[in-house]
Formats: C-alpha cells, structure tokens, sequence
C-alpha cells in the first residue's frame, strides 16, 4: 500500500489495510509480486496529484500483472483521469474507502475500470491498525470541511464538517493503549470544528479524553487559530495527557493576501493566539503553515509575511508554494506568481524556520523532557525520537530499548540535533511492536 498527503490520509490507509487482512489479504514481501496495490492519493497540490501518477505508472512497470486500486482525494475529485491510467481496475471515493476489501474479495474478472465515487458523507473509521510499525498511532476523529478558502479543494473531496462519537474516540484511544503506543495524534480535516453525532463540539472531545486518563499522550494536530479558545488553551496547559504543541496555520502575514485567501482571522488575532498560547505554557511548541506566491502576492506582501512571522515566538514553518487548483476561486485570480519568485520565497522562509527551530530546542539544553523512541540508528547506536513539545531528539540507547515514555534529559546540541541521555523511564515497559529503522 502506498500513502500520500497527510496523517488522516496515514490513518486510513491503515484502516484500509487492517480490514484487507480480516478479509484473508496478506502483506506482499518485499520479494514477492503483488496481486493488487492500493494507492490512496491527496489532492492538496498540482504536485500531490503528480506524484500520485507517477506512483502508478511506476508501480504498472515494476509490477504489470498487478491490479491498483485508487482511492483518496485525488481519487474523489476526478475519478475518470485516475481510471485511465495503466493497471488500474478500480477508483473509490473518499467515503467508498471501506469498500475496496469487500471489492477485492468479490472483484469481477473483466476489463471495466470500477468507480465508487459519490458526494462525501458518513464517517469512515480510521486508527492506526495495532499491528503498524509506528510509536505514534494516528486516530481521525473528525472529517470535512464547511470553510471556504479561496484556493482549497478539499471541501470539495472531503464534504461537510463530521466527527466521530466521543465515546467511540474514547474506545480506539483505549485500543491503541493496549496495543502498546505511548502516543495517539488526534487528526482531522478542521479538528477544531469537530463535532460529534450529538453537536457535541471539540472542548467538549478533550475534556472526555482528559477525564479518561489515558496511560498513553495525545497530541493534536493542525487547528485552525480562530478555533483555539481560552478554554481548549487552559484544559491543554493544565494537563499531563496533552502534548504542550499546537500547529496553527496562518498562510500569509499580510492583511491583504489573507483577505482574498478567505482566511477567518486576521494577522492580530493569529498573534494574540501565540501570545495566549504562550503565556499560558511558556514550553509550547508552536508550528506555522505558511504559503508563498499566492496569485497577487507582491514582494511588500511577501515582506509583511517574513516580518510577521521572523517576529512571533514559535518553534519552526512548514513552508509551501501556492499551487494552482482547477475549479477554486484563486485559480482566476489575476497577478500569478513566477516560480523562480515562489522557490526563492520558499527558500527565505525555510532557512528561517530552521534558524527557529534551532533556538527553540537550544532553550531546553541542561532540562529534562518528556521523550518517546521512533526510530533506531544502528549506525550512530540510538534512538531518534519527539519530546513531547515536539523536539527531535537523539539518545544512545540500544536496539533493545522498550516502546515507552521517558524521562530525558538534553545535554547537548551535535551538529544540528539535540542529544540527551535516559534518567528514567515515566511508563511500564507496553508490549513492543516493531519499530522501523532510520535508512
């Protein structure tokens, strides 16, 4: 199975597996031909849908007698262009993800191309499967989007604002801490506009999975700035379940360009969130989303943008290029960017979330945090791994050491990555599951 996109997309292309394999499907090894492979594609740049085809036409030429099946956003959007490609017998839609076992048990031996795609609703289910090779399980709890953002397709490929029952949340949450994962991510398309079957709204999610006092931590992805409430912030810096990390996306620091973006906040109130955010848990990681080249973007709005955000306090950027969408508003705006002017834009940007990445984790040198293992180096002899406000961090640890939460303590920068040793363990050892080793 191949995933692009985002950490729901990650989520549901376990579910997809999980369900494949109560169905008597197996994993192909690495030296075996598959029979099918599932692609699930994401749609949020021309570059997303690119290397989508591209993955299909690599995997028909490495594999010819294998059958692929498409699903995912790009899938949802425009199933007809997926269907023509080499190899593919079938495209689902968002909300037909849980279709394709059933499908692939029963699959007809003829030439059609199958599509299952219909406007997104219903809530497909999806957690990490307890047999992925990961420490941090992912678990979507919300899906949809009711926004209108002018350059965004997705609520087109995702439908409407929908979450999962809190009570149902609390049962994968449970699942996934006998399974043994110290850490579940909370994921969604708006997460903060969740809202379950009963209009119960995403306060009201975290205060049930805080009562729950769950031996693992929870982590919350990407929420819009307008949804972060005094509330959620207090709950959250109270708690010893959540992760002290928010990623808040801004877009752009220019009034202007965030207008025709239809963004709903404005530069001040973004900047009244860090600083509530901030004064409330001093330790917060703070991430930004940022585009650049937005059709119109002049250099003076691209210089509001760096002088914002070179003046706010947060942890790093995730940085990327406007990328045209056929059927969205700003793919008629006026003024395009050139490319050479968005990579160099991008360029700036990146070299200063690295300089503020670098001083946000040179801060905690000499303290102790909370630190998760991800990966073993077996060439440097350690374990690379997230603190739990979101600093990756080196250990020297053997290949042995347990799937847990510890105590460690940051005594060093080596070239651009913290290091720290173990004080102690903060959980008991959970059943371990393979972890994947740093290529």
């Amino acid at each position: 199975m191949i995933s692009f996109g985002c950490k729901l997309n990650y989520a549901e292309t376990s579910a997809i597996r999980h369900q494949l394999e109560e169905a008597g499907f197996t994993v192909a090894a690495s030296d075996q031909i598959p029979d099918y492979v599932i692609i699930n594609t994401c749609a949020v740049t021309s570059q997303a849908e690119k290397d989508a085809r591209k993955a299909i036409r690599r995997v028909h030429r490495l594999f010819p007698s294998a059958k692929i099946v498409v699903t995912g956003c790009y899938a949802q959007l425009r199933p007809e262009e997926l269907a023509e490609q080499p190899g593919v017998i079938a495209v689902f839609g968002n909300t037909a993800k849980g279709q394709i076992a059933s499908f692939l048990s029963s699959h007809p031996e003829d030439c059609t191309t199958h599509l299952f795609v219909s406007d997104p609703d219903g809530f497909y289910q999806a957690a990490t499967a307890p047999e992925d090779s990961r420490t941090r399980a992912f678990l979507k709890v919300q899906d949809g989007c009711d926004y209108k953002c002018s350059y965004c397709t997705i609520p087109k490929a995702r439908g409407k604002s929908r979450g999962m029952a809190i009570e149902e949340v609390l049962q994968h949450i449970e699942a996934l801490e006998q399974a043994g994962y110290p850490e579940v991510v909370l994921t969604g398309i708006n997460l903060g506009d969740y809202r379950d079957p009963q209009n119960r709204k995403f306060f009201q999610l975290l205060q049930a999975i805080e009562a729950m006092r769950p031996g693992l931590r929870v982590r919350i992805s990407s929420i819009e700035p307008n949804l972060v409430t005094e509330s959620i912030v207090s709950l959250i810096a109270q708690s010893s379940v959540f992760c002290p990390h928010f990623h808040l996306p801004l877009q752009s620091g220019s009034p202007a360009i965030l207008r025709r973006m239809r963004r709903r906040y404005t530069v001040e109130t973004y900047r009244q969130k860090v600083s509530m955010i901030l004064e409330a848990m001093p330790n917060c990681a703070i991430g930004v989303d940022v585009i650049v080249g937005f059709p119109g973007e002049t250099e003076e709005h691209f210089q509001q943008t760096y002088e914002f955000l070179e003046s706010l306090p947060v942890a790093y950027l995730h940085v990327f290029s406007y990328s045209e969408r056929s059927g969205t508003d700003a793919a008629l705006f006026p003024n395009k960017v050139p490319a050479e002017e968005k990579k160099r834009r991008s360029q700036l940007l990146r070299r200063l979330s690295e300089q503020k990445r670098q001083a946000f984790a040179q801060r905690f040198v000499g303290q102790t945090l909370e630190w998760i293992p991800e990966q073993y180096d077996p060439q440097h002899g350690g374990w690379v791994g997230w603190t739990e406000n979101y600093i990756r961090l080196f250990v020297p640890a053997p290949a042995t050491l347990a799937h847990q939460r510890y105590a460690v303590r940051i005594h060093r920068r080596k070239a651009a990555q913290l290091v720290g040793d173990i004080a102690e363990p903060l959980t008991a050892p959970a059943t371990v599951v393979q972890l994947p080793v740093v290529s």
